[in-house]
């Protein structure tokens, strides 16, 4: 149902098109301009998704009323689209290239981020830059045992898949995400292959766009390669270097010092014999060199870098229960990776509420369950300012959480936040915060339905002698190093259930995969699992029976009506300040039910005894209803008289309306004064608002004309 088209808004990008789905519209553009000097050796590309409020007929709710920096949802929508469009691109290719993805309209139905890869790949084919789509997208959800092909929002909210598949020409695979609420493995590699097949339609209509509309590519030579110069380095160093990557006994830091060694080595020989240039170029050499090495070393002779076998997982070790005062905690060893997870459970107020425009274009109701990644530079052994939130951290992040949110029960009472920090990182530390977490919500006692471990999955290959566009040899490596993402051409991240995938993301660094490569890696995923849930089950099999000590404690409470503004106080200042004495939080459910959550039993104890001290006081005397009493003025007001029935009771006001038959202003237009006495009867309380209600104009006999203000006027009122 959705609809290309090149567009003709934005003529002076380089490419731009249109797509829509039902009222959902995008406008994507496509520039790409070379930069001055040697090229960069990486490919200089930037995808900005911005949502708009105007889109969706909204201001945006911030002091300013205008778009500010992205938000989390469009960083990780950007980062979609960038692994759907990045491998297409030519090897070599360093032209500073922006795609820039803008909501046009949005309807709450329709999702964008589809249309957004499709637009992506019709304006970068029609455009002139060199570019080897098109590649196109779907989205499949999973209902009733079928497979759903682009569901809508309120579709996908009842799915138990929600699959982003962008598939090239030929069923390859270019690149999958998927969040699943415990799909089986067969189902799952279903939903791909229908996906794939499904995206073909796209191809095909990109590819027409394309011979109708585009324009001829601009000339692209990639750098030439200097045989002479790369025998040069083969020559000094490729003897050196597989003696490195053979070495079994190197760890991360060790190995890398040793490559830089033999790097620094080559280049000082290659720049005393040639000058700064030749270096120059001697870098790449020694790159291109080191890449074949590793590739050929894991292809010909089935040889790791760490001595293990294709299949063969890092050795890993797992403890839970860290310190006493946190409500979850694990630590996750795989390796050289290590993550450390923590729990924290929390009031239902801390939950996460998600802005307008990310509820409009994608459904995201308050999440009482988040995972927040960190990766500090010590991670790694450099330095650097701790605490950033890049791109890179919200997509592990963001990974995590899909991968565990199918497994925590709903609804719970309480806020649910992991923190994933990375102490020790040599490659799946995203993974590796899957199980830390897992362990962590175990250790906290939260009742998850199942375990969840996650493991990535490389791949090593050559092209094809005969056709050098197909895939050859190839071989899978489970549990990836960080030098094996590297060299590598995937990184296929799979989480799941001992019986049930969660979560995966596929990233390729060719152009596509065959089918046949996807649905092995899967398999391979869910192998190596079944290895970590038998480790994991050795520190924790299930979650804790029985709740900690520090557990926080919710309880309902229920204030009569009249009671409310003296538990409330002026502003709200007692429950202000019943929160910074105890550290408990309640918040009003109705006009009489109250939620009150407590850090820990101690604090909850402690507040409720100052609650007690609040709703509390000298008991009030039982009124009947009908019956008259002599009551005290105490205060006249605009409105009425407030009147005390007995000592030990509330003042209650006597409506102007209630204080004579004839019609009253004032109450000191009756000759009424604070301290005189008169007769009231009691018509019991109101059951909205529990206040008293009294009145004095059914003990009196009517009266003929209205009572006006019988006090003199102002010689200048006289005037």
């Amino acid at each position: 149902s959705s609809r290309l088209a090149v567009s003709e808004l934005a003529r002076f990008a380089d490419g731009s098109a249109t797509a829509q789905d039902g009222d959902t519209a995008v406008l994507v553009t496509a520039v790409s301009r070379p930069r001055p000097g040697p090229p960069p050796g990486f490919l200089p590309l930037t995808v900005d998704y911005r949502q708009k409020a105007a889109a969706a007929g909204r201001i945006p709710t911030n002091f300013l009323r205008r778009e500010l920096g992205p938000s989390e949802q469009e960083i990780l929508t950007s980062r979609l689209i960038d692994r759907s469009l990045r491998a297409q691109f030519p090897a070599g290719y360093g032209a500073d290239t922006q795609v820039t993805c803008n909501l046009l309209a949005v309807d709450g139905d329709r999702l964008p981020d589809v249309l957004c890869v499709n637009a992506a790949s019709a304006a970068l084919a029609c455009s002139d830059i060199p570019w080897g789509g098109p590649v196109g997208a779907v989205r499949m959800g999973w209902l009733d045992g079928q497979p759903l092909v682009n569901p809508g929002r309120r579709e996908l909210a009842e799915s138990s898949l929600n699959l982003m598949v962008t598939a090239g020409p030929q069923n390859t695979v270019v690149m999958l995400e998927a969040a699943a609420d415990n799909i089986l493995q067969q189902d799952f590699m279903h939903a791909i292959k229908v996906g794939v097949r499904e995206a073909q339609h796209v191809v095909r209509g990109v590819e027409q766009l394309q011979r109708k509309h585009g324009r001829t590519k601009r000339h692209f030579q990639p750098p030439p390669i200097d045989a002479e110069l790369d025998d040069s380095v083969a020559a000094l160093c490729e003897t050196r270097l597989e003696a490195i990557l053979t070495d079994c006994r190197h760890d991360k830091i060790s190995r890398d010092e040793a490559v830089s060694a033999v790097r620094a080595d080559v280049l000082e020989k290659l720049r005393a014999d040639g000058g700064g240039e030749r270096a120059a170029q001697a870098s790449d050499a020694f790159n291109r060199l080191f890449r074949a090495l590793f590739r050929r070393l894991a292809l010909d002779r089935e040889t790791r870098c760490d001595g293990r076998d294709a299949d063969e997982l890092r050795p890993i070790s797992c403890r839970v229960n860290l310190h006493r005062p946190l409500h979850g905690s694990a630590l996750f060893q795989r390796g050289q990776t290590q993550v450390m997870c923590t729990l924290t459970l929390d009031s239902a107020e801390s939950v996460l509420k998600s802005d307008l425009m990310s509820v409009i274009t994608q459904g995201v109701r308050p999440k009482n369950f988040m995972l927040h990644y960190e990766f500090p530079p010590y991670a790694t052994n450099e330095t650097g300012r701790p605490g950033g939130l890049g791109r890179r951290e919200l997509g592990h992040g963001a990974l995590a959480e899909r991968a565990l949110r199918a497994v925590v029960p709903e609804p719970f009472p309480f806020a649910l936040r992991l923190t994933a920090e990375v102490l020790e990182s040599n490659g799946s530390s995203s993974m590796a915060s899957v199980c830390a977490g897992s362990l962590a919500l175990m250790d906290a006692g939260v009742p998850v339905s199942a375990p969840v471990a996650g493991v990535a999955i490389g791949m090593v290959s050559r092209p094809d002698p005969e056709c050098p566009e197909r895939l050859g040899q190839y071989r899978l490596l489970t549990d990836i190093l960080g030098i094996e993402d590297y060299c590598g051409d995937m990184d296929f991240k799979l989480a799941c259930t001992p019986t049930a995938i969660t979560a995966l993301q596929a990233d390729f660094k060719l152009p596509g995969l065959p089918l046949s490569v996807i649905m092995e890696a899967v398999t391979a995923g869910r192998t190596a699992t079944r290895e970590i849930f038998s480790i994991m089950a050795k520190s924790l099999a299930q979650p804790r029976a029985e709740r900690k000590d520090n557990w926080p404690v919710t309880e309902e409470m229920t204030v009569p009506a009249h009671k409310r503004g003296r538990l409330l106080g002026v502003g709200g200042v007692n429950l202000k300040r019943l929160l910074a004495d105890t550290g408990v939080q309640v918040t009003p459910r109705d006009d009489t039910t109250f939620c009150v959550f407590a850090p820990s039993p101690a604090a909850l104890a402690e507040a409720r005894a100052q609650l007690d001290a609040l709703l509390e006081s000298s008991p009030e005397p039982e009124f009947e209803f009908g019956a008259v009493y002599t009551a005290r003025v105490v205060e006249l007001r605009e409105t009425g008289a407030l009147v005390r029935l007995h000592p030990n009771a509330a003042p209650a006001l006597v409506h102007n309306s209630q204080l004579d038959a004839r019609p009253v202003r004032h109450p000191s237009a009756l000759g009424l004064s604070v301290g005189d006495e008169i007769q009231v009867k009691y018509f019991g309380r109101d059951p909205v608002s529990g206040h008293v209600r009294l009145s004095r104009k059914v003990l009196l006999a009517p009266a003929g004309g209205p009572v006006r203000n019988l006090q003199p006027r102002s010689d200048a009122e006289q005037g």
